[in-house]
């Protein structure tokens, strides 16, 4: 039996859907989905094993011009997916009518490998929108194949699904076939409590933050966890504690629960906040938090 395997990479703009594309592909809620920009800031994979093929599928942050050190190292992992992509996906929303940034545009246009380009968010629009969108990306993109889809409501993408699978190059598989990603638990802690702050915490103050899992402890019947929320200031640190503990507790709550789901198992989470200055801007401080692997 011919086995097929491949990587399957999403890119586009902050806020297009890749992320809920992704989980609606693979099955698994891998990816933090909030409706601010920038949620995703690394490059998560998710593995689809079928008998005879294995999708591994890349979820990449928002294609944005970097202001500081910490978006130049998204934009590497946005830069990696066009290297390894065995299938590239462009996603874009109704409406939407350019790239954020002409060098990758340039690259999606140029590109030695099957493009889809995904029209997301069709629910919100009408037949001659739709028609018009499709007229506009077939001229902007003329190397790709158009899927009108709405990925929340999960419409169109089997036939994504499908046509994917028919794309990938014949190869052994790159992953165990009982994987499911590239990342360790710590990490989806971090992500979920790194979403939970997105949810409940307005302006810069989420974006501000990191998290770091210090301890992981899975017994028989419960994972013990300790998680350290990193800033930048101490207003920040103030804000995300909030009057009595309050906000950090609903934090934990919420994390817990996100967490117990994630695990099938009952978690006990302890966070700490720490003030850790300017480390979006620190080259020593991403590297140790997962970013500028390039370097």
């Amino acid at each position: 039996m011919t086995h097929k395997a491949g990587y399957v990479n999403i890119i586009g703009n902050p806020n297009v859907g890749k992320s809920t594309l992704m989980n609606a592909l693979v099955g698994e809620r891998l990816s933090i989905i909030t409706s601010k920009a920038q949620t995703t800031r690394h490059r998560i994979l998710g593995i689809v094993n079928g008998d005879d093929y294995q999708i591994v599928f890349s979820d990449t942050p928002g294609i944005i011009k970097p202001a500081y050190e910490l978006q130049e190292s998204m934009m590497d992992f946005v830069k990696s997916a066009f290297e390894d992509a065995d299938v590239l996906v462009y996603m874009v929303e109704i409406g939407e009518r350019e790239l954020k940034d002409e060098a990758f545009f340039a690259r999606i246009n140029n590109s030695k490998v099957p493009v889809m380009l995904l029209l997301n968010k069709i629910d919100k629009s009408n037949q001659g929108q739709l028609e018009e969108q499709i007229t506009l990306w077939s001229e902007k993109v003329p190397n790709a194949e158009i899927f009108p889809i709405s990925a929340l409501e999960k419409f169109n993408t089997q036939a994504v699904y499908d046509r994917i699978i028919e794309l990938l190059p014949v190869s052994p598989p790159y992953f165990p076939k009982d994987a499911l990603t590239d990342k360790s638990e710590r990490f989806f802690v971090n992500e979920i409590i790194r979403e939970k702050i997105l949810l409940n915490y307005d302006k810069e103050v989420p974006y501000a933050v990191e998290v770091e899992t210090e301890e992981f402890l899975e017994e028989e019947n419960i994972i013990r966890i300790k998680s350290v929320i990193m800033v930048e200031r101490d207003t920040q640190k103030g804000i995300i504690i909030g009057h009595k503990g309050a906000a950090l507790k609903r934090v934990g709550i919420a994390a817990r629960e996100e967490m117990e789901k994630f695990f099938m198992k009952k978690v006990h989470l302890e966070l700490f906040v720490k003030v850790n200055k300017d480390w979006r801007s620190s080259d020593f401080q991403l590297r140790r938090f997962g970013y500028n692997q390039k370097k």
